[in-house]
C-alpha cells in the first residue's frame, strides 16, 4: 500500500479501504475505520470552532485511550501540530513544555495514576482560576478534557458540540490544506541532558517511516495490536496507532503495563501484535501463572534496541508461540526509526543487533572527530536521511549541534555496524564510564549477566572508585524462586566477563524503576543509597 501524503488523507483513505473493520476497541467502545474518519472529522470542527489555524500547537497529555487518537486526528486535520505531553511528568515538566511549545489548547483527563492533572499545573490549594500555574502559560487559552470533568476546563462533550456549527466543506477544505511538508507534531525529548527539546517531524516523514516500519514487521489488516507502549511515545504513537491506520490493523489500547492484565487481554481480545521493550517479554515470560492464559493467538513481536540474550529469543518463540521477532533502534529526533533486523533474520542476529538501516537511510559509526570508523569498531552512530528531524523547536543552536552540514544526525548512542550493515547498540556515550582506562558499557554488561542463573532482571550503572575512577554496579531482580547473592553474581561474573566489566557493587531489589515506555530509569538508580 502506498501511503497517503498527509496525515488527514491517511484517515480518508483508510476509511475507504477498511470501512467498517474495527480500527479501535477500548473498553466498551468500538469504532470501525469509518466511524474513525467521521469521529476525527467532529473532532476537527470542534479545533475549527476553537480558533486553531495550521502551525498551532495542542498539547495532549493522556492515557492511551480512543479519544486520545481523535483529537490527535482532528487536530492534525486542521493543520495543528501535535504535542504529546508523558503521563508520567508532573505539573511543572509538562508546564515547561507547554509554555516552551506555546500551546494554546491542551487535552487532558481529569485523574490518571493518582494525578489531578488539571491541578498539577497549579502550586497551593483552592480552585485552579485562583491559583498560581507552574510556567508561564499565557499562550494556553483552553484546557479540555477528554474524559472527566473538573472547574475552569471544557468537557470533551461541550467541545465537541460548539463544533457542531462548522461546515464539513470548512474541515474538507483545511484538510486538503494539509501538505505532506507540514509539520504533524513535536515530541519532547527526555530531558536527561538537560531541559526538554522539541523534535519536529513532519507529515510526509512520519507516513513514510511507518509504512517501511510496517512493511518490515509485517503487519496485517486482520492483526489485532495491544498498544502498551504510551501514545506519548514515537513507539505508542507512530509505531502504534499510526501503523494500525497505514495497514488496517485494529488498535487495542492499553494504559498501564500490568502483567496479569496484559496476559489476561491477550487471551481475552486475541491479540496478535504485541511490540515492546525487552522488560516486557522478560515480566511476561518470568510470570508465575503465565500457563493459565491462552496466549496462542500471538504471532508478532518488536522490541527495542538493548542487547538480549539470544535464549530469550528463543523462550519468546518457543513458550508464547511467536512467528515473528524483531529487534530495532530509532529515535526520536529520527521520526522513531533508523535500523530493524528482518524476521527472516536468525535468532542471534535479531538478539544481539539491531538490524540494517530501513530503506533510503544511511547509518554510519564515527569517531570524536565525525570520521567513520572501520566494521567492528565502536563509534557514535550518525544517520542521514528522510527521516532525520526537521530540528529542535525554537532552538536553532541545539539543532546545529546535533545535525551536521552534511546533514548527519548525530545520536549520541554508540554502535558497532558488522561487514553486513547490522548495528549492533553498546550504549549512550553518556552512559558510559572509564574502569582504570577501559570504556564499560553498560548495555553490555547487562547483556551478559542475564545469563546468570536466577536473574530475571538487571542494570547497570558507573559509581565512584577511588582507585579505578568508576565501576559497574549492577541492581538485581531475581527469577522467581530464585535468590542469587551477591557472593554467587560476582563469581559468576568473574567466570564471564572480562574482570574490569565485573560488578564491585550488587543490590538485589524487588523491582527495576521504569519509566511509562518500560525502560529503566537509571538517573533513579543513581540516586538509590545502595549507589552512594
Amino acid at each position: 500500500m502506498s501511503t497517503a501524503p498527509t496525515i488527514p488523507a491517511l484517515v480518508a483513505a483508510a476509511a475507504a479501504r477498511f470501512a467498517d473493520r474495527p480500527a479501535i476497541e477500548d473498553g466498551g467502545v468500538t469504532l470501525g475505520f469509518r466511524d474513525l474518519a467521521a469521529a476525527a472529522e467532529r473532532a476537527a470542527r470542534g479545533f475549527l470552532a476553537a480558533g486553531v489555524v495550521p502551525g498551532d500547537r495542542v498539547g495532549v497529555w493522556a492515557p492511551n485511550m480512543h479519544e486520545w487518537v481523535i483529537a490527535a486526528l482532528g487536530l492534525q486535520s486542521v493543520g495543528g501540530v501535535l504535542v504529546p505531553l508523558n503521563t508520567r511528568m508532573k505539573g511543572r515538566e509538562v508546564g515547561y513544555i507547554l509554555a516552551k511549545s506555546r500551546a494554546r489548547l491542551l487535552c487532558t483527563v481529569d485523574e490518571f495514576l493518582g494525578n489531578r492533572y488539571v491541578d498539577l499545573l497549579h502550586d497551593g490549594c483552592g480552585a485552579p482560576a485562583a491559583r498560581r500555574p507552574v510556567a508561564d502559560l499565557a499562550d494556553l487559552e483552553r484546557v479540555v478534557l477528554l474524559r472527566g470533568a473538573a472547574a475552569g476546563c471544557e468537557t470533551w462533550g461541550d467541545f465537541l458540540a460548539r463544533g457542531d456549527a462548522v461546515a464539513a466543506a470548512e474541515v474538507a477544505a483545511r484538510a486538503g490544506a494539509v501538505r505532506p511538508d507540514d509539520l504533524a507534531d513535536i515530541l519532547f525529548t527526555s530531558g536527561t541532558t538537560g531541559k526538554p527539546k522539541g523534535v519536529m517531524c513532519t507529515h510526509a516523514q512520519n507516513l513514510r517511516c511507518f509504512e517501511a516500519w510496517s512493511d518490515v514487521v509485517g503487519l496485517r489488516a486482520d492483526d489485532r495490536y495491544l498498544i502498551v507502549n504510551p501514545y506519548f511515545h514515537s513507539f505508542g504513537y507512530k509505531a502504534g496507532w499510526l501503523a494500525c491506520l497505514l495497514r488496517g490493523a485494529t488498535n487495542l489500547p492499553h494504559p498501564v503495563f500490568d502483567v496479569p492484565q496484559v496476559l489476561a487481554r491477550i487471551a481475552r481480545d486475541r491479540v496478535s501484535v504485541l511490540p515492546g521493550p525487552p522488560t516486557l517479554y522478560q515480566m511476561i515470560l518470568a510470570h508465575p501463572e503465565r500457563d493459565r492464559f491462552d496466549l496462542s493467538t500471538l504471532r508478532l513481536a518488536v522490541t527495542g534496541a538493548a542487547s538480549i540474550p539470544v535464549e530469550l529469543i528463543h523462550r519468546m518463540r518457543r513458550e508464547l508461540s511467536l512467528e515473528t521477532i524483531v529487534t530495532a533502534y530509532g529515535l526520536t529526533e529520527a521520526t522513531g526509526v533508523v535500523t530493524m533486523c528482518r524476521p527472516e533474520d536468525d535468532p542471534e542476529t535479531i538478539a544481539t543487533t539491531s538490524g540494517r538501516a530501513i530503506p533510503d537511510v544511511e547509518v554510519r559509526c564515527v569517531d570524536r572527530d565525525g570520521r567513520e570508523v572501520a566494521p567492528g569498531t565502536a563509534g557514535e552512530i550518525a544517520v542521514r536521511g528522510y527521516n532525520v528531524m526537521r530540528g529542535y523547536f525554537d532552538d536553532p543552536a541545539a539543532t546545529a549541534e546535533a545535525i551536521d552540514a552534511d546533514g548527519w544526525l548525530h545520536t549520541g548512542d554508540v554502535g558497532i555496524l558488522d561487514a553486513r550493515g547490522y548495528l549492533r547498540i553498546t550504549d549512550r556515550l553518556k552512559d558510559m564510564f572509564i574502569t582504570g582506562g577501559f570504556n564499560c558499557y553498560p548495555a553490555e554488561i547487562e547483556s551478559i549477566l542475564l545469563g546468570c542463573p536466577g536473574i530475571a532482571q538487571v542494570a547497570v550503572i558507573g559509581i565512584p572508585d577511588d582507585r579505578l575512577g568508576e565501576v559497574a554496579m549492577a541492581f538485581v531482580v531475581p527469577a522467581a524462586g530464585a535468590a542469587p547473592t551477591s557472593e554467587t553474581i560476582v563469581a559468576w561474573s568473574r567466570e564471564n566477563m572480562a574482570n574490569y566489566k565485573v560488578p564491585r557493587r550488587i543490590a538485589i531489589v524487588d523491582a527495576l524503576p521504569l519509566n511509562a515506555t518500560g525502560k529503566v530509569t537509571k538517573f533513579v538508580l543513581r540516586e538509590h543509597p545502595a549507589a552512594r
